[in-house]
Protein backbone atom coordinates (compact mmCIF):
# COMPACT_ATOMS: atom_id res chain seq x y z
CA UNK A 1 0.00 0.00 0.00
CA UNK A 2 1.18 3.37 -0.88
CA UNK A 3 1.80 6.08 2.30
CA UNK A 4 -1.39 7.68 2.84
CA UNK A 5 -1.25 11.77 4.35
CA UNK A 6 -5.35 11.89 5.18
CA UNK A 7 -6.65 15.15 6.23
CA UNK A 8 -9.91 15.27 7.71
CA UNK A 9 -11.90 18.32 7.75
CA UNK A 10 -15.97 18.96 8.28
CA UNK A 11 -17.63 20.37 11.27
CA UNK A 12 -17.53 19.35 14.68
CA UNK A 13 -19.55 16.29 15.37
CA UNK A 14 -19.41 15.61 11.81
CA UNK A 15 -17.75 12.14 13.14
CA UNK A 16 -14.05 12.55 11.89
CA UNK A 17 -12.85 11.41 15.83
CA UNK A 18 -14.89 8.50 15.05
CA UNK A 19 -14.23 7.89 11.29
CA UNK A 20 -10.18 8.15 11.76
CA UNK A 21 -10.40 5.32 13.90
CA UNK A 22 -12.06 3.52 12.20
CA UNK A 23 -9.38 4.13 9.43
CA UNK A 24 -6.63 3.59 11.56
CA UNK A 25 -7.97 -0.11 12.40
CA UNK A 26 -7.83 -0.63 8.39
CA UNK A 27 -4.12 0.83 7.83
CA UNK A 28 -2.97 -0.69 11.19
CA UNK A 29 -4.30 -4.38 9.80
CA UNK A 30 -3.01 -4.24 6.76
CA UNK A 31 0.51 -3.77 7.43
CA UNK A 32 1.31 -4.05 11.32
CA UNK A 33 4.57 -3.51 10.90
CA UNK A 34 3.91 0.07 9.58
CA UNK A 35 3.22 3.15 12.08
CA UNK A 36 -0.24 5.20 11.56
CA UNK A 37 0.47 8.33 13.05
CA UNK A 38 -2.82 10.21 14.19
CA UNK A 39 -3.14 13.57 15.21
CA UNK A 40 -6.20 15.48 16.34
CA UNK A 41 -5.52 18.30 18.06
CA UNK A 42 -8.48 18.56 19.55
CA UNK A 43 -7.98 15.70 21.68
CA UNK A 44 -4.89 17.41 22.56
CA UNK A 45 -6.53 20.43 23.71
CA UNK A 46 -8.68 19.08 25.84
CA UNK A 47 -6.06 17.14 27.57
CA UNK A 48 -4.20 20.38 28.41
CA UNK A 49 -7.28 21.84 29.53
CA UNK A 50 -7.63 18.71 31.84
CA UNK A 51 -4.71 19.08 33.65
CA UNK A 52 -4.84 23.52 34.16
CA UNK A 53 -1.86 23.34 36.11
CA UNK A 54 0.17 26.00 33.86
CA UNK A 55 -1.32 29.40 32.60
CA UNK A 56 -1.25 28.25 29.07
CA UNK A 57 -3.54 25.38 29.73
CA UNK A 58 -5.93 27.52 31.72
CA UNK A 59 -5.97 30.05 28.73
CA UNK A 60 -6.78 26.51 26.47
CA UNK A 61 -9.54 25.54 29.44
CA UNK A 62 -11.08 28.90 28.64
CA UNK A 63 -10.89 28.94 25.18
CA UNK A 64 -12.42 25.45 24.85
CA UNK A 65 -15.65 26.73 26.80
CA UNK A 66 -16.22 29.62 24.89
CA UNK A 67 -15.61 27.96 21.59
CA UNK A 68 -12.58 30.23 20.42
CA UNK A 69 -10.05 29.17 17.78
CA UNK A 70 -6.70 28.20 19.33
CA UNK A 71 -4.19 30.58 18.27
CA UNK A 72 -2.40 29.65 15.33
CA UNK A 73 1.42 29.07 17.14
CA UNK A 74 0.02 26.95 19.81
CA UNK A 75 -1.81 24.52 17.07
CA UNK A 76 1.54 24.56 14.98
CA UNK A 77 3.31 23.50 18.40
CA UNK A 78 0.92 20.77 19.34
CA UNK A 79 1.26 18.68 15.94
CA UNK A 80 4.40 19.79 15.06
CA UNK A 81 5.57 18.02 18.53
CA UNK A 82 3.71 15.16 17.49
CA UNK A 83 5.22 14.66 14.20
CA UNK A 84 8.99 15.13 15.36
CA UNK A 85 8.10 12.29 18.06
CA UNK A 86 6.28 9.87 15.69
CA UNK A 87 6.68 10.39 11.93
CA UNK A 88 8.68 8.38 10.01
CA UNK A 89 9.07 8.20 6.46
CA UNK A 90 7.17 4.73 6.08
CA UNK A 91 4.41 5.71 8.30
CA UNK A 92 0.72 6.85 7.54
CA UNK A 93 0.11 10.33 8.62
CA UNK A 94 -3.89 10.85 9.43
CA UNK A 95 -4.57 14.43 10.88
CA UNK A 96 -7.92 16.01 12.41
CA UNK A 97 -8.18 19.76 13.96
CA UNK A 98 -5.61 21.42 11.35
CA UNK A 99 -5.56 23.31 8.93
CA UNK A 100 -9.01 25.27 10.52
CA UNK A 101 -7.71 28.76 8.61
CA UNK A 102 -5.65 29.40 5.32
CA UNK A 103 -3.38 31.12 7.81
CA UNK A 104 -2.08 27.67 9.05
CA UNK A 105 -1.53 25.75 5.64
CA UNK A 106 2.15 27.42 5.07
CA UNK A 107 3.12 25.78 8.39
CA UNK A 108 1.80 22.20 7.43
CA UNK A 109 2.79 23.08 4.20
CA UNK A 110 6.35 23.03 5.13
CA UNK A 111 6.27 19.70 7.70
CA UNK A 112 4.96 18.33 4.33
CA UNK A 113 7.78 19.37 2.65
CA UNK A 114 10.15 18.37 5.73
CA UNK A 115 8.82 14.84 5.91
CA UNK A 116 8.69 14.23 2.52
CA UNK A 117 5.15 13.68 2.26
CA UNK A 118 3.77 14.19 -1.61
CA UNK A 119 0.34 13.00 -2.23
CA UNK A 120 -2.42 14.20 0.29
CA UNK A 121 -6.22 13.35 0.79
CA UNK A 122 -8.45 15.38 2.18
CA UNK A 123 -12.03 13.52 3.50
CA UNK A 124 -14.51 16.04 3.61
CA UNK A 125 -17.62 15.17 5.71
CA UNK A 126 -19.97 17.39 4.64
CA UNK A 127 -22.89 17.64 7.02
CA UNK A 128 -25.36 20.13 7.99
CA UNK A 129 -25.77 22.37 10.37
CA UNK A 130 -28.65 20.95 12.01
CA UNK A 131 -27.13 17.42 12.08
CA UNK A 132 -23.74 18.27 13.74
CA UNK A 133 -25.76 20.59 15.99
CA UNK A 134 -27.81 17.62 17.33
CA UNK A 135 -25.18 15.22 17.43
CA UNK A 136 -23.07 17.92 19.57
CA UNK A 137 -25.78 18.20 22.06
CA UNK A 138 -26.16 14.99 22.39
CA UNK A 139 -22.52 13.79 23.09
CA UNK A 140 -22.72 15.09 26.39
CA UNK A 141 -19.04 16.66 26.20
CA UNK A 142 -18.31 19.39 28.74
CA UNK A 143 -17.71 22.14 26.70
CA UNK A 144 -20.20 21.60 24.30
CA UNK A 145 -22.67 24.40 25.49
CA UNK A 146 -24.94 26.00 22.88
CA UNK A 147 -22.61 29.10 22.86
CA UNK A 148 -19.81 27.41 22.04
CA UNK A 149 -21.77 25.12 19.70
CA UNK A 150 -22.73 28.09 18.02
CA UNK A 151 -19.22 29.48 17.85
CA UNK A 152 -17.39 27.06 16.37
CA UNK A 153 -19.98 26.42 13.50
CA UNK A 154 -19.52 30.56 12.64
CA UNK A 155 -15.42 29.97 12.51
CA UNK A 156 -16.25 26.39 10.49
CA UNK A 157 -18.26 28.35 8.05
CA UNK A 158 -16.14 31.43 8.15
CA UNK A 159 -12.43 30.05 8.65
CA UNK A 160 -12.50 26.56 7.45
CA UNK A 161 -14.04 26.69 4.17
CA UNK A 162 -12.05 28.64 2.40
CA UNK A 163 -9.19 26.15 3.61
CA UNK A 164 -11.08 23.63 1.71
CA UNK A 165 -11.21 25.99 -1.55
CA UNK A 166 -7.59 26.20 -1.63
CA UNK A 167 -7.13 22.58 -1.28
CA UNK A 168 -9.02 22.25 -3.85
CA UNK A 169 -6.64 24.18 -6.59
CA UNK A 170 -3.95 22.01 -5.48
CA UNK A 171 -2.48 19.43 -7.82
CA UNK A 172 -0.60 17.39 -5.26
CA UNK A 173 -4.22 17.81 -3.30
CA UNK A 174 -7.21 15.36 -3.44
CA UNK A 175 -10.83 16.43 -1.88
CA UNK A 176 -13.01 14.03 -1.37
CA UNK A 177 -16.37 14.78 -0.73
CA UNK A 178 -18.44 12.89 1.40
CA UNK A 179 -21.90 12.37 2.92
CA UNK A 180 -21.09 12.52 6.48
CA UNK A 181 -24.97 11.96 7.70
CA UNK A 182 -24.72 8.54 6.68
CA UNK A 183 -24.48 5.86 9.54
CA UNK A 184 -20.93 5.25 10.92
CA UNK A 185 -20.35 2.30 8.18
CA UNK A 186 -21.56 3.88 5.80
CA UNK A 187 -19.26 6.76 6.19
CA UNK A 188 -16.40 4.34 6.51
CA UNK A 189 -17.30 2.71 3.79
CA UNK A 190 -17.45 5.79 1.70
CA UNK A 191 -13.75 7.02 2.95
CA UNK A 192 -12.19 3.49 1.76
CA UNK A 193 -13.64 3.75 -1.73
CA UNK A 194 -12.25 7.46 -1.81
CA UNK A 195 -8.47 6.24 -0.77
CA UNK A 196 -8.66 3.52 -2.81
CA UNK A 197 -8.70 0.66 0.23
CA UNK A 198 -11.47 -1.43 -1.15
Amino acid sequence: MDIKTVIFIGPQGSGKGTQIAKLKEVLEADDARRRVVDIQTGRRFRALAAKQETFAEEKVAHTLDTGMLQPDFLVAVLWGQAMVDQLDEKSHLLIDGFPRTVGQIPHLEDAFTFFERGRVDIINLETPEEVVRERMESRARGDDTKESIEERLRWYREDTMPVLEYYRAQNSVTVHDLDGTDNIDGVHQQILAALGLL
